[in-house]
């Protein structure tokens, strides 16, 4: 879009001296005559663009022009700033973070930009992965454009059990949850919002003939949330952690929270949904962990170690 273009360009010469109009015709995929109709657009819209002749011209504004940033404070510009920082490591696809930091640094007056690059660099959350998943990028990228052009997704899943089916799916919104990518959205067959992991999903394929009506629902209230923490499908769970892991157990469930035995290992209760992961989470801790109760979990936990023993006795 035009305006979506003005804007950009703006941001750009608020962030430098001076840019040539072949650079910012290659940036934005138009050609050069187009760029200098749109510096006279932003001329008559009173911004003050002025153009450079010779060897080292080009186009820039004329000096001290700054956008207003009397709405938001450094403390304030910093925190958005680590969450566009944030934001760009969970998808090295998207652009449009890069271009708001821009937009946010430019306003920055030049006598406290050193102490603000320091302010954004004390914190650092990085959502990428160690290595590359293309296949994931890919899914990732076709449910935001069908999200965007309210497209339904057709997809076969294969759940934690390992059985396949067929889905039908009009997504609402993407989820990045403790290091793993979901959709959430209405299952059309079911008529029911569900979760689905990304990694799980197979032949996804965009339904472009046809749209969906978003239904009004509050994301700030995180509903996918809401089944996980009902206590119906939670169960008491208590746990007893070896005294060298007992940081592990101060990690996942807080210090407040342990209580510690005369032999330094420490007892954790705590509440879980019972289902797979829960298994898996356990098992994750190695003999640094031993359930206590329920006795149906305990038991379940033995019959797995025992399988596990199976699979590698006589092996070389």
């Amino acid at each position: 879009m035009k305006i979506d273009r003005l804007l950009a360009i703006v941001i750009l010469l608020l962030n430098r001296r001076m840019i040539q109009a072949k650079e910012l015709s290659e940036r934005f995929e138009v050609s050069v005559r187009t760029i200098y109709r749109d510096i006279d657009a932003l001329a008559c819209a009173g911004i003050p663009v002025v153009t450079y002749q010779g060897a080292g011209g080009g186009i820039g504004l004329s000096e001290g022009y700054r956008l207003d940033r009397a709405l938001l404070n450094d403390e304030e510009l910093a925190a958005i700033v680590t969450a566009l920082r944030s934001l760009a490591t969970s998808d090295p696809e998207a652009d449009h973070p890069s271009l708001l930091l821009e937009k946010i640094q430019q306003i920055i007056p030049a006598s406290r930009a050193e102490h603000f690059r320091f302010r954004t660099e004390q914190f650092i959350v990085d959502y990428s992965d160690w290595g590359g998943r293309g296949e994931l990028q890919g899914v990732l990228s076709l449910l935001k454009q069908a999200i965007s052009g309210l497209h339904p997704v057709h997809f076969r899943y294969k759940d934690a059990e390992g059985r396949i089916s067929s889905r039908s799916f009009e997504p609402y919104t993407l989820v990045l949850k403790h290091h793993q990518w979901y959709v959430y959205g209405r299952c059309m067959a079911r008529e029911q919002f569900r979760m689905f992991k990304l990694i799980r999903m197979r032949e996804v394929s965009i339904a472009e003939d046809s749209t969906f009506v978003r239904e009004p629902i509050v994301l700030e209230e995180l509903p996918w949330q809401q089944s996980w923490n009902k206590p119906d499908n939670q169960i008491r769970l208590v746990l007893r952690f070896s005294p060298d892991r007992v940081h592990l157990a101060e990690e996942w469930f807080g210090h407040e929270n342990l209580e510690e035995e005369e032999d330094r290992r420490v007892i954790v209760t705590c509440r879980f949904p019972e289902n797979d992961w829960l298994y898996g989470f356990i098992l994750s801790f190695g003999v640094h962990v031993e359930v206590l109760e329920p006795p149906h979990v305990r038991d379940r936990i033995r019959t797995m170690v025992q399988q596990m023993q199976h699979n590698y006795d006589g092996t070389t």
